[in-house]
């Protein structure tokens, strides 16, 4: 009778058990079936980069990144994971991120180092492009790019990306919907008005024009401020002019992004002082602004350094 009565309870207990598993596993083929932006597994997620589908763990504990912007995105929505890179390029405003392991150069990985180092996902930019394979060997790597026809768009898959990844989606809805709010007030403030706005880089006394479809076009192309000259031509690096040209152009709005004050040289302004720079309406009516080089050389794309640019975008509509 105690046999018989051990074996009932085994049986009992065996069905219960295959009952609860099979509850489990339609729970999470229902969950999975729900997804409809992203695909997942219990520790993988699939994401869509700069150049197509990427599989990448959540939550990872350690991560490479050649992108500032990116950077800047982790540490806006308030991530903690160990980070791995080029050190001698972070940006000011995040030098608490310095005293981490060096990553190699912005244009030349330390592939050794990055073996070392074993991070789960590596971040790229078109600079390190050359170097997509090498990398992909080491961890998942993710293509970072902007282009300034879909500034927003690429801005906002990259923060969700990353929210996804980490788990920070509301963070992440919050800080986009503000940058989305101050880009609406700038495009109304654009297009009230007719003036007309050249971009300029400066560095070693050479200066370079920069338009649409530039790295800097998110200001007429996304923000909708004209042109002050239309035949600039689209070049990743800028078109080198002379300060004759600054005056036969004549913007009414003059934006200068100073490479040199990247390095504590000081700023190009006691050069852009002279008697060409001096006849344009920008400078007549006080509209050259000097644009932080952090934000729009180095990182470029992060949660705060592009609600920094609008602000300063914002500030020379007024």
């Amino acid at each position: 009778m105690k046999k018989f009565l051990a074996i009932t309870i085994s049986i009992i207990m065996a069905t219960s058990l295959f009952g609860c598993q099979s509850e489990t596993t339609q729970e999470v083929n229902n969950s999975s079936d729900s997804s409809t932006t992203t695909q997942t597994t219990s520790d993988k997620i699939t994401i869509q980069d700069a150049e197509g589908s990427v599989e990448v763990p959540i939550n990872p504990t350690k991560i490479a990144t050649f992108d500032m912007g990116t950077l800047d995105i982790l540490n806006t929505l308030g991530v903690d994971v160990e980070i791995a890179l080029p050190i001698q390029r972070v940006p000011n405003y995040l030098e608490q991120y310095r005293d981490t392991t060096n990553a190699g150069e912005f244009t030349q990985p330390d592939i050794e180092g990055l073996f070392n180092f074993e991070p789960e996902i590596i971040f790229i930019t078109k600079r390190q492009a050359e170097y997509y394979e090498e990398l992909k060997k080491i961890a998942p790597t993710v293509y970072v790019d902007l282009d300034s026809k879909t500034y927003l768009e690429d801005v906002t898959r990259n923060v969700n990306n990353l929210a996804e990844i980490f788990g920070k989606q509301e963070k992440a809805k919050e800080e986009l919907d503000k940058i989305n709010k101050k880009v609406e007030e700038i495009k109304t403030k654009a297009n009230n008005t007719e003036e007309k706005a050249l971009i300029i880089l400066t560095q070693d006394n050479k200066i370079k024009a920069f338009g649409s479809g530039s790295r800097f076009g998110m200001i007429h192309d996304l923000l909708g401020i004209q042109q002050a000259d239309e035949n600039i031509e689209v070049s990743t690096h800028g078109n080198e002019v002379s300060f004759e040209y600054i005056a036969e152009i004549n913007p009414d709005i003059l934006y200068v992004v100073d490479r040199a004050n990247l390095s504590g040289e000081g700023k190009f302004e006691e050069i852009l002082n002279n008697e060409f720079v001096k006849q344009t309406t920008a400078s007549k009516v006080d509209k050259v602004f000097y644009l932080e080089p952090e934000f729009w050389y180095i990182s470029s794309g992060g949660l705060t350094s592009v609600y920094k640019m609008l602000e300063e975008i914002e500030i020379s509509l007024s």
